[in-house]
C-alpha cells in the first residue's frame, strides 16, 4: 500500500456551500506542475438526485517542479461550464473534496457534490469542462504561485431519474387482462424535488418466473406528468416492470420487478 498524505481542497461549513479555495489567491504564474492521465468518475456520466451528496472519485499523475516536495503543492481537479476556467474556479464550479498525494506522483481524490447547494438551474445538467487548480506553496504557508490546467476533456452531470411500477390485478388469471402501471419522474434541481418525466419513452419488460432475463413486451410512451399504463394478457407467474435509458441529461431507471401471480 501506497504512503501518502491526505489534502483537503474544500470545506463545508453548515450550509454554507462549497468554495473552491480556502486561502487567499495568488498571483497568477505559472507554477511548474503538470498533471496527466486524470480520470474522472471512472470515465461516466455524474448522475445527482435532489439531496444526496454525490462524491465521484478522481484519479491522475502529477510532476511537480524540483524546487517543491509533495507537501508543498496543491493540485485540485473541478468542474465548470458556461464561464471560463477562473471564473469556474472562485464560484458555480464543482470541486474537490479530498485528495491524497503519493511520493510516486500520483494521485487519488473525490469531487464533492452536495445538490441544493451546488446544483440550483436544471440547465446544470449539461457538459462539464474539467479543470486543475495547480498551486506551490512558500514556507510562509501562503501560496506563491497559481495556475488553472486546461485540456482535461469534459464529463457529462445528468439528472438522476426513477420509475415505479404496478400491475393488477394479483393474483390474475390466466388469459385475463393485467394492467400494467408506474410513473417516470427525475430530479428538478430547483425544486430540489422529483417531477414527472413526461413524454419520455420507457420499455415494459416481463420476466418469467424462475428465469433471470427480462423481455421487452411494449413500448409505452409517459404522459404528461410520467405516468405510464398499458394492458398486457396474463400468461405466466413473473415480474413486471418498466425500464428506460439515460439521455443526455437524464440518467437511466428501471423499476424493481412486480410480482404477479397467474392462476
Amino acid at each position: 500500500m501506497r504512503a501518502g498524505r491526505t489534502g483537503s481542497a474544500t470545506a463545508l461549513a453548515g450550509a454554507l456551500a462549497l468554495v473552491a479555495f480556502t486561502a487567499p489567491a495568488a498571483e497568477a504564474a505559472d507554477t511548474g506542475i503538470s498533471v496527466s492521465n486524470l480520470v474522472i468518475n471512472n470515465g461516466k456520466p455524474i448522475v445527482v438526485g435532489t439531496t444526496a451528496e454525490v462524491t465521484p472519485d478522481f484519479t491522475f499523475r502529477v510532476t511537480r517542479p524540483a524546487a517543491y516536495e509533495y507537501n508543498e503543492i496543491e493540485a485540485s481537479p473541478f468542474l465548470y461550464h458556461g464561464v471560463t476556467a477562473a471564473q469556474g474556479a472562485q464560484d458555480g464550479g464543482i470541486y474537490s473534496g479530498s485528495e491524497t498525494y503519493y511520493e510516486d506522483g500520483y494521485v487519488e481524490g473525490e469531487l464533492y457534490i452536495d445538490p441544493p447547494y451546488r446544483l440550483d438551474s436544471n440547465n446544470d445538467a449539461t457538459t462539464w469542462k474539467i479543470a486543475v487548480s495547480a498551486r506551490t506553496w512558500g514556507s510562509d504557508g501562503q501560496p506563491d504561485a497559481e495556475e488553472y490546467l486546461t485540456g482535461f476533456g469534459t464529463v457529462q452531470v445528468k439528472r438522476m431519474a426513477r420509475a415505479t411500477v404496478n400491475a393488477s390485478p394479483e393474483p390474475v388469471a390466466k388469459g385475463k387482462a393485467l394492467t400494467v402501471t408506474g410513473k417516470l419522474t427525475r430530479a428538478d434541481w430547483v425544486k430540489h424535488a422529483y417531477v414527472g418525466y413526461g413524454g419520455k419513452s420507457a420499455k415494459l419488460q416481463f420476466r418469467k418466473a424462475g428465469t433471470s432475463t427480462y423481455n421487452t413486451v411494449k413500448i409505452v410512451q409517459a404522459g404528461s406528468t410520467g405516468s405510464l399504463k398499458t394492458t398486457v394478457t396474463a400468461a405466466a407467474d413473473g415480474y413486471w416492470r418498466w425500464t428506460f435509458s439515460e439521455t443526455s441529461t437524464t440518467g437511466g431507471a428501471t423499476a424493481a420487478g412486480d410480482y404477479v401471480d397467474v392462476t
